[in-house]
């Protein structure tokens, strides 16, 4: 099994809760951490941008990528979320047991 952290940014910690709440509660992740306070800075529509964001890290598997994308996107304010799956390659087996065990399990033949 492949595990995965999932990186979105989100505009405040309001909106982290709701984005992180919808997918641990979906067991789309098993959880998810809000690091507050974030100073962004980016390109718009052409105009550089300077802005307080929220990150949430969530962690998963690489087989629920796609729907907790999908879930995030349905719940997110933004036009184009960050939404990004960054590989974890090695962990605490009695973490990465505890993370299969509380994500939900997924149909093979679908």
């Amino acid at each position: 099994m492949k595990f995965i952290f999932v990186y979105v940014t989100c505009k405040d910690r309001a909106e982290a809760l709701k984005v992180g709440k919808a997918v641990v509660e979906a067991r789309l992740a098993a959880c998810a951490n809000i690091i507050d306070g974030m100073d962004s800075i980016y390109w718009w529509k052409g105009e550089l941008q300077v802005e307080k964001e929220a990150v949430l890290i969530m962690k998963s598997r690489s087989d629920l990528f796609a729907e907790l994308k999908e879930k995030v996107k349905s719940v997110h304010s933004y036009e184009v979320p960050c939404i990004v799956a960054l590989p974890i390659e090695q962990g605490n087996q009695d973490y990465l047991n505890w993370l299969m065990a509380e994500t939900k399990t997924t149909d093979i033949n679908k």
